[in-house]
């Protein structure tokens, strides 16, 4: 059998503006050895509690459109469903590989899972070649002058700005197609056709907000940059409007290189005459920063995939009311701006960022419950659900994690009157309330009779007396 490569798919579902495959390809042209990809459902991570029906479909649909654009490049993906651990070593001695590619990730079970498989192919005398691929910065290029990784964000917004940044990379050229009898030895090794989420056990049938596959993330891209992108930071707060990127799901896999999705933005901000506009962009880069700093900070803190950053909140005497906590869940909370973000999150598998900060904040500081708690819901329900962003998230609201300032806590009622002044998203998603005046709705001050005569519940708790008590909490937490 003729020498191969292998190239192992993750979360980077393209063939653009990827530099893993790129260095695969120019491997396997300098030492003549045909590359083969693959991609493996891995049951250590789709058998965990915190998976997504929404986020499974979206994996499929562009895994999907992945192997189509193999096909036309002359090649194929191949599809495995076992432990990662036990397919690479034997696929790759079995396909007389000379050398395993992949892409680096933060998340602390990957970095493990990666390590056992690097070491047992370099056992068996096969090379393994990684890549940073998903960050603009990989962790270790942006660092204090003492040489430590970042814990506040504005210093590490303001050092990852100034660095130069790469340009994409094109399109891998054609690839040779696999013989028949290799084809035989893959499908012998356990290859299967791309299973549906149904076969995995998840279900989702109300589609999504950005379709998967590259084609729709790239025309979503370049509508934002030619409409939203210039008026970002003005829109960008009011989920009422079409104003943000919807491009995290593409982000979350891969869909799209980062140093393209960089280089629009950054043609954009360089073409643009006002300030106004050019501060528009910026703020839409700082987000992106944002997208880094957390996932900076899981890989030199793994320890944040478990608990809270801030010691003191190890033994946080949280109420978890498990009613309240379902209540929230089901967007039953009697808080108009809350109900309609949760109920967003559940038709949808997405919810605006303004309200992802809006309902964290009422879990933890109006109802008391732990932010783990919200934090596995988000991951069991969005389509973007990533672990560095989600939970970096998720201790920000709670004031647990990496924020100088970090007692914040958001008054659904002025949130709203701010946000969503005339009702329009509560109007929405909570459609019981269609008809009630923009004034209760916002102020979430219903009265009895409207509010019992369209079903709509009573607030489960007070919001100034619940923040009274969680500050008191905090406060004895702070001097303990």
């Amino acid at each position: 059998m003729s020498k191969t490569i292998l190239f192992w798919h993750r979360r980077d579902l393209r063939l653009t503006d990827h530099l893993g495959l790129n260095r695969a390809q120019q491997y396997s042209q300098t030492h003549r050895c045909k590359m083969i990809s693959l991609f493996c459902f891995d049951p250590n991570i789709l058998q965990r509690d915190d998976i997504a029906p929404a986020r499974v479909a979206y994996l499929i649909g562009c895994l999907a459109d992945l192997q189509q654009q193999y096909q036309k490049q002359g090649s194929d993906l191949y599809f495995f469903s076992v432990k990662p651990q036990e397919l690479l070593p034997k696929l790759a001695q079995t396909l007389n590989s000379e050398a395993v590619f992949w892409t680096e990730d933060v998340e602390p079970y990957a970095r493990k899972r990666d390590e056992e498989i690097k070491t047992q192919l370099e056992q068996l005398g096969i090379n393994v070649f990684t890549v940073w691929d998903q960050l603009l910065h990989p962790p270790g290029d942006i660092q204090t002058k003492t040489g430590e990784p970042y814990k506040v964000y504005t210093p590490f917004w303001k050092n990852w700005l100034k660095q130069p940044k790469l340009d994409p990379v094109g399109l891998i050229q054609p690839l040779t197609p696999l013989t028949d009898s290799e084809q035989q030895i893959i499908q012998k090794l356990g290859a299967i056709s791309l299973p549906t989420a149904q076969a995995l056990g998840y279900s989702w049938e109300n589609g999504f907000l950005l379709n998967p596959g590259r084609n729709a993330a790239e025309e979503r891209l370049a509508q934002f940059c030619d409409q939203a992108l210039v008026f970002y930071d003005e829109q960008r707060n009011f989920p009422a409007l079409d104003g943000t990127s919807l491009l995290s799901p593409a982000l979350k896999f891969g869909v799209l290189g980062i140093r393209q999705i960089w280089q629009q933005a950054a043609e954009l901000y360089s073409t643009v005459r006002s300030d106004e506009a050019r501060n528009n962009i910026q703020t839409w880069q700082q987000e992106l920063a944002w997208r880094e700093f957390y996932q900076h900070a899981l890989y030199f803190f793994p320890e944040l995939a478990e608990g809270p950053y801030r010691e003191a909140f190890q033994d946080f005497p949280w109420d978890n009311n498990e009613d309240h906590f379902q209540a929230w869940c089901e967007g039953k909370t009697g808080y108009p701006i809350v109900d309609a973000a949760m109920r967003q999150l559940n038709e949808t598998g997405w919810m605006h960022n303004r309200c992802r900060m809006i309902v964290a904040s009422f879990l933890t500081k109006d109802l008391i419950i732990d932010w783990r708690w919200g934090e596995k819901y988000f991951m069991q329900t969005l389509v973007d659900g990533d672990l560095a962003a989600n939970n970096g998230g998720w201790q920000w609201s709670a004031s647990s994690g990496m924020d100088p300032k970090p007692l914040r806590i958001f008054n659904p009622a002025s949130q709203a009157q701010k946000f969503d002044p005339e009702g329009e998203y509560i109007r929405q998603w909570v459609r019981e309330l269609s008809s009630v005046d923009s004034e209760y709705l916002v102020t979430g001050k219903i009265p009895k009779s409207e509010r019992e005569a369209c079903g709509y519940p009573a607030p489960i708790v007070d919001h100034k007396r619940q923040q009274a008590e969680f500050k008191a909490r905090y406060k004895l937490i702070r001097l303990s």
